[in-house]
């Protein structure tokens, strides 16, 4: 019998964390009896009046939004990181450290319209999301204290959204989280060894062998990795290298909406529903050192498993020992890049 990624047992290693998944493409073919998630369809709203985050509204702090007519971002005035808390930390022998974490935590509506998500929206807004992104992460990046600025997009009720209206985050911290700095530590080490990048790297690797393509323009590639552990799991990643957002051109901003739009509106096609999912950009640290190792690259975490209504549960051998996915990397990718 000769092994085959299609049919057997195996771990893959992801070279940006140091961790593994298991993949058990046999499963795939198992009935399924679990739980079914509920759809819900609703006709879309242009405007809520009831929404905290439509234009003219009123948010729930109190502030009125403006009526704005492309991007709007504010202070979340339930920000998990605040930047007015004293400075203080806590120690006691091995087992008990503590810190004191000062941040900020911004909300970007990426659009007026109450009911259209980025794969709804054209290519000219999609491009002033990203150009808000830089802006952002580039006027954080200034401040003293921040030495990491996390962007990211939860989309849809399963991934616990609390507003519908569509919209991202930013959390920007005097700490480096756990994640970027997995990748920081790799993508050093790997960078001091061989002098060269490990995402356009690996980027190129993909490149060649084309089995996990999904889509790519003249900047970026939209991929899903190797290692990914979630079952439609994908990065949209540099073909060359560029640090962070501070570092892009117009045109590399424009491919990165290109390949944001166009990745979303093959999720909405996987099974003809708002496609939820939790994606983030991960690049350089704002700390002030030059980080020529990083590479910009976004990451996208869907839960939704074989069709709209059956989610892929993170339980039992996921959390105690390592994560664990059905459907391989090559044969999510192949129903992707055909939609």
């Amino acid at each position: 019998m000769k092994f085959s990624f299609e049919e057997h047992s195996h771990r893959r290693f992801n070279p940006f964390t140091g961790s593994y998944v298991q993949v058990s493409p046999h499963r795939s073919k198992r009935p399924w009896q679990g739980q079914q998630e509920k759809i819900v369809k609703s006709d879309p709203v242009t405007y809520d009046p009831e929404c905290f985050l439509c234009p003219g509204n009123t948010r729930v702090g109190g502030e009125i939004n403006p009526d704005y007519t492309s991007t709007f971002v504010f202070t979340n005035d339930f920000g998990a990181l605040t930047q007015d808390i004293p400075s203080g930390s806590y120690e006691d022998g091995d087992f008990f450290k503590a810190k004191s974490e000062r941040g900020m935590c911004k909300v970007i509506c990426f659009s007026p319209d109450h009911s259209k998500t980025i794969p709804q929206l054209n290519q000219d807004q999609v491009f002033d999301v990203v150009k808000t992104w830089r802006k952002e992460y580039m006027e954080l990046s200034e401040l003293d204290f921040i030495n990491y600025v996390q962007i990211f997009e939860n989309k849809g009720e399963v991934m616990g959204c609390s507003n519908p209206h569509p919209h991202g985050q930013i959390w920007a911290q005097e700490s480096i989280p756990d994640e970027p700095l997995k990748k920081q530590q790799r993508f050093l080490k790997y960078y001091q060894s061989k002098g060269k990048n490990m995402v356009t790297e690996y980027v190129q690797a993909e490149l060649v062998k084309k089995e996990r393509i999904i889509y790519e323009n003249d900047s970026f590639v939209v991929l899903v990795p190797f290692w990914a552990v979630w079952p439609f799991e994908t990065m949209i990643a540099s073909k060359s290298h560029i640090e962070s957002l501070a570092k892009m051109s117009d045109t590399q901003m424009a491919d990165l909406a290109d390949a944001y739009r166009t990745l979303t509106i093959k999720y909405d096609r996987l099974f003809d529903v708002s496609f939820p999912y939790s994606a983030g950009i991960h690049q350089a640290p704002t700390d002030g050192k030059d980080h020529p190792e990083w590479d910009l690259h976004m990451v996208f975490y869907p839960p939704l498993l074989r069709s709209a209504s059956v989610k892929k549960f993170m339980v039992g051998y996921e959390m105690l020992a390592n994560p664990q996915r059905d459907l391989t990397a090559e044969k999510a990718a192949g129903v992707l890049r055909e939609l």
